[in-house]
């Protein structure tokens, strides 16, 4: 579905993500872990285009995305920082509407489709009783899926979650990794997310790309990569790794600094 191929990323003489190449498949979850500072966020923030990358390309479907316009990327993708603001007297269903624009011309206001995709968003992320509330009233996990509501309403093919599960307690973490997960399987949508929780990657991924000091340290299933070995070499700590009776997936305990 799209490609990222030998892309480096550079904050004036720093290189923050040296020669990264990775695909992403349509309908897969894609999650990318590793340590704090790796460049993780960089490379997500590059391949949605909010920062330029000096080298290497990214595709869509075959198309590189710096021959696209910001709105025709918008149209195919779309990308939710760590933490979101919306002006204090925003409703729920304005900030979702925000997600028609990408489709819009300047003069343009929302039509009756525009209309039904905006309730269908929040039906699907389970707000609709919430429309009328203010976004700085809601929970953190409320937020979050009002955020993500605005995402759906923009109709992309692809999701992009910068560490969608900061900030928030572990039953809204679980809330709204089920609502990915829920996504990808119903819509069959595909998703790329930041996540540094181990076991969360784990269990809601596909596939899971390594990043260590900027470079791809590994990527491949949660199976392939979530492994002791990984663990001491990417993150200097030793760990037991079992496997989930009911989702088969690895699930991490770490038991000590790697010296």
């Amino acid at each position: 579905m799209f490609a990222v191929d030998g892309v480096s990323i550079r904050y004036e003489q720093t290189n923050v993500i040296r020669n990264f190449s990775f695909d992403v498949d349509e309908g897969e979850i894609v999650s990318i872990i590793g340590p704090n500072g790796s460049g993780k966020s960089t490379l997500l923030k590059a391949i949605s285009r909010r920062i330029p990358y000096h080298k290497g390309t990214v595709k869509f479907n075959e198309v590189n995305l710096k021959s696209m316009s910001p709105k025709q990327v918008a149209r195919k993708m779309c990308m939710l920082s760590q933490k979101n603001e919306a002006p204090n007297d925003m409703t729920v269903i304005d900030l979702v509407s925000y997600g028609r624009y990408p489709h819009k011309r300047w003069y343009e206001k929302l039509n009756h489709d525009d209309m039904e995709i905006i309730h269908w968003a929040l039906e699907r992320t389970h707000l609709t009783d919430y429309q009328d509330r203010t976004v700085s009233s809601l929970s953190g996990g409320e937020s979050q899926r009002a955020w993500i509501a605005m995402a759906l309403a923009q109709r992309p093919k692809v999701l992009l979650l910068d560490e969608p599960t900061t900030y928030l307690d572990i039953s809204h973490q679980h809330e709204v990794l089920e609502l990915v997960r829920e996504l990808n399987e119903e819509m069959g949508m595909t998703v790329v997310m930041v996540l540094h929780d181990l076991n969360q990657a784990a269990l809601y991924s596909d596939k899971i790309g390594v990043v260590q000091a900027g470079q791809k340290a590994m990527c491949g299933s949660p199976e392939q990569v979530m492994t002791q070995d990984m663990i001491r070499q990417v993150y200097c700590m030793n760990a037991e790794v079992r496997y989930h009776k009911a989702e088969k997936k690895p699930r991490i305990h770490l038991l000590s600094t790697a010296r």
